[in-house]
């Protein structure tokens, strides 16, 4: 039999997405503040005749499978780098979702940066940790954060980070919305309702820091913030009655997620989810809720 290797890699929250106005190339710059969350993607690849991807697990029918899927692109510049070709760079990659598809959460990124780390242990590569931080960069702007997940604040696009102190569990409610959000979409609708408006350079939040540091749910609960939420709600205004809904079972706080549509309650101890996650399930605002615990280990080799 071949060997496989198979990767679990999390899910994220950005408890603060901080905005700029778009630069010359046409990304924003960011201040992202990374939460990994325990909703897992497993990744696991195995030598074949050719570069091809599968997907099981909910909404698998809307994951991409040809080359244009971040776990294909992951294989294919990790071979590239390492000068494999023909049959020496080919594998089946197949993705077991859990993490919502389309959902602001970073599922695809989260494949990328499994298949990468999954192609670096079979082949036996021996990528550092900088090699493939560099390779996730390129892949895309959440992609590094999949990689090392715990809690990090992410500038630049994202994909510079710095490994944040978390002092205790935050549990949250994760509501997914009946359709999907188009990231680029998202953006440049951030981009027209900030049209002829002064853009502020995008910073961290101190207090919502030094929340995640003492653990303090109540803290961050008043500091977490999404400067794309106004523009998710604009294409998809419903999503306000998600959050609404979330507020009145008695979540501290409920915010877009990244870029949407899912919705990210954060609740103040495990029995208060479960009553939040209950709530939400019955107020007909959502498709299906999930309940989780952040921070949460990033990619792994299993």
């Amino acid at each position: 039999m071949s060997r496989s290797v198979t990767v679990r890699v999390p899910a994220k929250v950005n408890v603060q997405l901080a905005v700029g106005a778009a630069r010359p190339d046409g990304f924003h710059p960011l201040a992202n503040v990374f939460l990994a969350v325990g909703l897992y993607d497993r990744v696991t690849v195995t030598p074949a005749d050719e570069l091809r991807v599968t997907c099981s697990g909910p909404d698998a029918d809307q994951v991409p499978l040809d080359a244009t899927n971040l776990a294909a692109r992951a294989a294919a510049a990790l071979a590239a780098r390492r000068g494999r070709t023909g049959r020496d760079a080919a594998v089946h990659v197949h993705i077991d979702k859990d993490i919502p598809v389309a959902g602001g959460m970073a599922g695809g990124s989260a494949d990328g940066a499994g298949a990468l780390l999954a192609c670096d242990a079979l082949w036996e590569a021996g990528a550092s940790r900088e090699e493939l931080l560099e390779i996730c960069a390129e892949l895309g702007s959440d992609v590094p954060f999949s990689l090392v997940g715990g809690a990090a604040l992410g500038v630049g696009r994202g994909e510079l980070l710095t490994p944040l102190e978390v002092g205790g569990d935050f549990h949250w409610v994760f509501a997914m919305a009946t359709r999907g959000l188009s990231t680029p979409a998202v953006f440049r609708e951030f981009d027209r309702l900030t049209e002829g408006v002064a853009v502020a350079e995008p910073v961290a939040s101190e207090p919502l820091l030094a929340a995640l540091a003492k653990g303090d749910v109540d803290a961050l609960a008043g500091a977490v913030v999404n400067d794309l939420e106004p523009a998710a709600l604009s294409l998809f205004p419903e999503l306000a009655r998600t959050l609404e809904a979330g507020r009145e079972a008695g979540a501290a706080a409920a915010l877009v997620s990244g870029s949407g549509p899912t919705t990210a309650h954060l609740a103040r101890d495990a029995a208060s989810a479960a009553r939040i996650a209950d709530a939400l399930a019955a107020s007909g605002t959502c498709r299906t809720v999930r309940v989780a615990t952040s921070p949460a280990p990033g990619a792994t080799v299993l």
